[in-house]
């Protein structure tokens, strides 16, 4: 029931951090995984999409550290290639000002990067990412802010 709800759009928040469709479906089935086996401790202080959102979130920023260690690269290097690799990405079906946009956002510190995506590309509520971030909401909208001032500075400068 969890997987029929959720796959598609963890799916997509995932994609969102880790750029390649590949990358992606091997952290969702981690993520699945994941809450297989941790269903039974989910305490319901908080809601289950912003539970299942938290476990996506940090297995996805954990595939990104394993994998900038592996390559013996920066975590914001890596970002930089993931980007650039989307445009051979045959899944990416975005148009030159998408990926225009997502180059200045691989530009972004990380918590910016995840702020700038849940709130511009997932509409998400500042009260859930702040449960998925563990962030306070007043702290989420000035990240927010600030990215979305850089975002535009860096697609005005191209």
């Amino acid at each position: 029931m969890l997987l029929d709800k959720y796959q598609k759009p963890l799916y997509w928040h995932i994609r969102g951090i880790v750029k390649n469709h590949e990358d992606a479906d091997d952290v969702l089935q981690n993520v699945f995984i994941k809450v297989y086996k941790g269903i039974k401790n989910f305490k319901e202080d908080s809601k289950l999409y912003t539970w299942l959102y938290r476990i996506a979130t940090n297995e996805s920023l954990t595939f990104i550290k394993k994998r900038a260690r592996h390559l013996q690269i920066s975590n914001e290097e890596l970002q930089t290639r993931m980007v650039e690799s989307l445009e051979s990405d045959v899944y990416f079906n975005g148009d030159d000002i998408q990926l225009a946009l997502e180059k200045a956002i691989a530009q972004l510190p990380e918590k910016q990067q995840l702020v700038f995506q849940m709130k511009y590309h997932q509409d998400m509520k500042y009260e859930d990412m702040s449960e998925i971030l563990g962030t306070s909401v007043g702290a989420l909208k000035s990240s927010y802010h600030i990215a979305t001032k850089k975002v535009t500075a860096i697609l005005q400068a191209d």
